[in-house]
This record gives structure tokens, sequence and C-alpha cells, in this order.
């Protein structure tokens, strides 16, 4: 069978667009190329809807959006069409909806089938608003059954995925008891880095045991902190993939009878850069901004963070303002104006010495005694940020925040200053991996100035400040945060990996305390399998040990 494959990037709640947006894919298909076209999970409200989903104004547009989906099918008698919406029930108890797929054919809803599996972990709360499947049953189609799955019901290989562990069904499974002559899975499959690949030994594993062929449709966007990088893929009955491109929208028919080659996964670190780019560009285009501004220190973040929206929104739409205060150097200065030269984005510079001195002459009688120190240190940060938040109502653009979730996992940052912006594009990029991607971005020629890179951290808040005057070296901090954030390793843990214990505690109690910094940052974009945000909840009031 000949199926078109539609990775396409859905706007949540913008259910007329997305239909729209299917309709340009529909007819980019030549008729009689395909016989079905598969579009992603909940592709008609976008993913994840969230509490749009008890909104009954909002239920009635996606009631309207399947029939205008039906109709497509109708002025295509070649070709069906199977994607995701959110189905009523019909029962008086429970949820009542499921996240269904539905099949239309010749203008009318041939055929459905509900997701099984409904993850509530990390970020996701599928549970909050739907009902799982009873069964998993085959949809008749042209001479096949359709093994139809939605995302997590092709995640329950134990032997593949741990996570597996908490399903005690198996919709594959079922669906091949059913007669199915292959799966199709529909998924709105969220980035992280490496995930592609334990994505794509799942299905693998799938084919193996069922011997059928096996075609994944993943979304592909921004939608608020989660990336989707796409990577959909048909494996056929021997196992040859035809695998689709990641982080853009395409529509490409495969045939589920040939595949083309042999799978490749992304390089981790490119992929992590291509997933920024499009994050910010997406998080951007779906918010109706046009323009981001942010304050370029001469360090290797907020030069990164350049690069990336220079890249993502063109350098004319990007505005940089360097803010020397007293502690700041001439290098750190005119290495951010060579940067934006090399980019081609607006570059300014406003000094804050004498805005500083003026604050605190004017501070100095609520300065006295203990803190000045630390005080005259987040007054710069905070001075700068105001400037950014001044050029932002004067411009309309959208100011991003340039820390690292090396600095947010530890509080090395200033709230309401350094911490200011409407995005935190780096929120979930350890210290080591934005030196990986500054290396990355330089790996055709120098665009970040060497010096940026070379130079020793330092936030430049007094006289010869360094960030090894207050953090671990990175590479050993940010391998315990890992260990921490992402693996949840206990101290004793992560001590017999072979750090010291000291230093081990120290740092889990300042990710701790710092939990109220976080809790008031930008939102940021996902590219971890643990990142601060949705898919972390602690509290504020707590006590705990480790």
């Amino acid at each position: 069978m000949r199926i078109a494959a539609a990775q396409l990037n859905p706007t949540v709640g913008d259910v007329a667009g997305n239909v729209a947006l299917l309709a340009r894919a529909i007819a980019s298909i030549p008729p009689g190329e395909a016989d079905l076209v598969v579009a992603p999970e909940l592709f008609l409200t976008g993913y994840p809807p969230l509490d749009l989903l008890e909104k009954g104004w909002f239920l009635e547009s996606v009631g309207r959006g399947i029939a205008d989906v039906a109709e497509l099918s109708r002025s295509r008698p070649d070709l069906a069409v199977l994607f995701g919406a959110p189905r009523p029930t019909g029962g008086g108890r429970g949820k009542p909806l499921h996240n269904g797929a539905l099949l239309v054919e010749a203008g009318l809803v041939v055929g459905e089938q509900a997701k099984t599996l409904l993850p509530t972990y990390d970020v996701f709360d599928e549970a909050r608003h739907f009902a799982p499947a009873a069964r998993n049953r085959t949809l008749p189609f042209r001479g096949e059954r359709l093994g139809v799955t939605v995302c997590e019901d092709i995640w329950n290989d134990a032997g593949t995925w741990p996570g597996a562990s908490l399903y005690d069904r198996d919709p594959v499974a079922e669906a091949v008891a059913d007669g199915a002559t292959m799966i199709v899975n529909l998924s709105a499959s969220p980035f992280s880095m490496g995930k592609e690949r334990l994505r794509f030994r799942l299905a693998e594993r799938a084919r193996q045991r069922f011997g059928l062929p096996l075609l994944y449709v993943n979304q592909v966007g921004g939608n608020d902190e989660l990336l989707f990088d796409g990577r959909s893929f048909l494996l056929d009955g021997s196992g040859r993939a035809t695998v689709l491109p990641g982080f853009r929208e395409t529509t490409a028919v495969v045939d589920t009878e040939r595949g083309e080659g042999e799978y490749v996964p992304l390089d981790d670190v490119g992929a992590v850069y291509e997933a920024l780019v499009m994050g910010l560009r997406d998080y951007c285009r779906k918010c109706g901004f046009s323009r981001a501004i942010l304050g370029l220190s001469g360090g290797i973040d907020s030069a990164l963070t350049a690069v990336i929206a220079a890249r993502a929104l063109g350098p004319e739409a990007v505005t940089a303002l360097a803010m020397p205060s007293p502690y700041s150097s001439r290098g750190s200065v005119d290495d951010s104006r060579l940067l934006a030269r090399n980019l081609g984005i607006a570059f300014k510079v406003l000094p804050i010495s004498e805005i500083f001195r003026t604050c605190l002459a004017e501070m100095a009688p609520i300065l006295e005694g203990r803190g000045r120190a630390l005080a005259e240190e987040n007054l710069q940060a905070r001075i700068r940020g105001n400037a950014l938040m001044a050029l932002s109502n004067a411009t309309g653009g959208l100011v991003l925040s340039t820390g690292n979730k090396s600095e947010l996992a530890m509080g090395y940052c200033t709230l309401y200053g350094d911490m200011d912006g409407g995005l935190a594009l780096l929120a979930d990029v350890p210290k080591t991996l934005v030196y990986a991607l500054a290396r990355h971005v330089n790996g055709p020629g120098e665009i970040i100035p060497g010096a940026v890179i070379d130079k020793p951290p330092s936030a430049e808040l007094r006289p010869d400040q360094k960030d090894s005057d207050s953090l671990p070296p990175y590479e050993v901090l940010d391998a315990i945060l890992e260990r921490h954030i992402e693996e949840g390793a206990s101290l004793s843990a992560i001590v017999a990996d072979g750090f010291d214990e000291a230093t081990v505690r120290s740092v889990l109690a300042t990710v701790a305390r710092n939990e109220y910094k976080r809790r008031q940052a930008a939102p940021g974009l996902r590219v971890t399998t643990k990142a601060f945000g949705l898919g972390r909840r602690m509290p504020l009031a707590a006590r705990f040990s480790f």
C-alpha cells in the first residue's frame, strides 16, 4: 500500500488553521499516488491541547473540524484520511473524551480507534482528560486491516524501555490478534536529545515481534515548551526504513512493501541546535512576535542565543544590546560587536555605569549593613533587565533570557534581572552542551569569536569574577546535575559514581533551595529528558533530605 505520511506542524487550538494545513498537504499529493494520508496524534487540536479540552466551545469547533476533514475526503475519492482528534466517549461515567484516531473516506467517518495507553509522567497528563480504549480493533481499509495505535501505544516493550512496566496492556498485540496486516502509529512524541533512537528501537522491536510493516507519523514543530522533531518513518516487513527529515514539515508517499534502506540517527548536538532554532521560530510565529531582543554580554550563552535567534528569525529581526558596567571588560564589548557584525544583527551599546552609580547613591540608606556586595551585583543585572524590557515595550520585540540550565539549577542568576524575558532559550541546555553547540555553530567557519569560547566564564559583576568562584567546574557540575535531575539519582548513588560527597551535597541542596527562582522563570524549550517546568513539579515550602 502507498501511504502519504503528513508530518505537519499544527498550532494548538487553531482547528480551522490545522484543517487548512491538512488540506494543503492533501493537495500536494498527485491523484492516484497514494491510498491514504496519515496525520499525527491530536492533529486537529495540536498537541498538547491541555485544558482547552475542558471548554465546550472548543470541543464544538473540533466537531466542525472533523466534518471539514470528512468533506476534504469527499473531494478526493482516491484518498482516505487518518488523523488524530479528541472524541466523546459516549459514556455517562468516567472521562468524557478519547484521544482518537479517525479514518474518513468519501465524506464519512468510516472507522475510529481510541488511544489505549495514557501517559501521566514527565510532561504528559493525558489521564486528566481522556479515557483509554476498551480494546484495540483493526480498521478494514482497501484489502488491509490497519492496526491503528496512538503514540504511547507502541511504548510497551519492557526490553527496550523500562517505562513499559507502567502498563498491563499491549495495544499492538491486541491489534495483531484482531488480524492486523500492518501497524500505523499516529504520534506527538516530544523531542529530547537521543529520543529518536529509542523510538526507532521500539518500532523495530514491534516489527520483529509481529513481522508486520509499521508506519510511524510524528508531529513536527514547537508548542510552548515542547519541541517535536518529526522524523516519521516506515519500516517494511523486512526492516528496511524510509525516514523523513527532522524539524520541518514534510508530506511524503511511502510504500509499505519497500523501505528505502537503513535508518541513520541524527547527530545529537546538531539535532539540539535545529530543535532550538525551530522552537524559537514557532514560539514567535504562534505567539505573534516578529522580533527578538537580547542582552549581549560577551559571554558564550548570550552569543549562542544570538546565533540561534538570527537563524530562526532572520538577522534583520534581532536586536542585541550590550550594557557594560564598571566591571565589564573592554574585550566583552568588542567580542559582542564582532559577533553582531558576523551575524548581521542590530547592535546597540548602553553603558550602565552612571545609572548604577546613581542607583547606589539613592539606595545607600537601605543598603547599609550585610549583603551590600550581593545587592550591588544583582542591581547591575536588574538595571540591564529594565533596559531590555523598556526596549521590548518600545518595539514589541520578544526578550530572550540567555541563562543556561546549569545556572538555573544552581540559582546562579538574578530574578528580575538576567532572568527577565518572554522565553528562556537555553533553559534546558547545560553549560557543557552550550560549549558543544558553540563549536557546532563554528564548524564551517568562525561565527562566535574564539575569545568568547576560550575565556573563563564570568558574570562580570565584580572585579576579576569567575563562575568557578561560586560553582564547581562545569564538567563536574553538569555530570552531577544530570544524575540528579534527569536520572533522579540520590546523593549516595551519585557519590558512589566517584563524585566528592561534600560537592554533591552542596549541589543538591543548592538546586532545592533555588526552586522558587525557577518557578518565576520564563518558559524554556525542552531538549533533555527532564527539563525545569512542565515536566518537573517540585514543592517550594518543603523540607527533605537526599
